[in-house]
This record gives C-alpha cells, structure tokens and sequence, in this order.
C-alpha cells in the first residue's frame, strides 16, 4: 500500500491514517498535555475507510503515522453482474471487478464513466466521505 508518513500531532478531522493495517478516516484528534517532564499524547478516533468500523489509538505527539494515499480515478462500467461491475481504468486500460455498494447503485450503469478509488492496491465504488 503506497503511504506516506507524518507527525501524529498534525492529523486533523476528516484525514486520512492507517490502524492496524487499514485505511481510516480520522473523526476526531484529542491532545492532553503531560506534567512537568512527559511528552503529550495524541488520542485519534478513526472509522475504517472500507468497512466503517470505529479504531483508536493513542501515542506521544513526536511520533509519526502513517498516512495512505488515495487517489480518485475514472473508469467505464463494461458489464453489471448482480452486485458487481466490471470496470476499466481510462488511463491504462486495466480491467477489473468492483462491488456496487447500495449507496451508488443508482448512478453505475453500464457504458457509463464513474469515479472510484484507489487506496494502495484496494479499489473501490464507495464514495470516502
């Protein structure tokens, strides 16, 4: 998965971050200041980009995350099976399967352009708000 990384205390609501190997959201950062000698610690609230369940963690404010990264990419819907579209990148022609989720079953028709996302080797129709 192709990340970048950057300092746990400049993540800020509606980022991106990575927990436990999955691509996330970030809801909401909270930053307590220590005593006399400690460090600050960050405690991130995230939901999973792909599965929408709710992550935290909580580290020092010098540390560093990481951060993946999404792009949005246009494709064609060849064919519609069942729950599934076979779609081809307009760049480079590849074709491959993406599950329609219920969100966007209106707007995917076939022989249509759509917008979906790349996050590291996982592609995706659902729209991450």
């Amino acid at each position: 998965m192709a990340t970048t990384k950057v300092s746990i205390k400049d993540l800020k609501s509606n980022s991106f971050v990575i927990i436990d190997g999955t691509p996330c959201r970030v809801d909401k950062v909270q930053v307590s200041s220590s005593g006399k000698h400690g460090h600050a610690k960050v405690r991130v609230d995230a939901k999973g980009l792909l599965d929408g369940k709710t992550r935290s963690f909580m580290a020092p404010a010098h540390e560093e995350v990481e951060v993946p990264i999404v792009e949005k990419k246009q494709g064609q819907v060849l064919s519609i099976s069942g729950k599934s579209a076979q779609v081809m990148d307009l760049t480079d022609f590849q074709v491959f399967d993406l599950e329609i989720p219920e969100e966007r079953k209106d707007e995917v028709k076939q022989g249509e352009d759509i917008d979906y996302y790349e996050v590291g080797d996982i592609k995706t129709l659902k729209k991450l708000k």
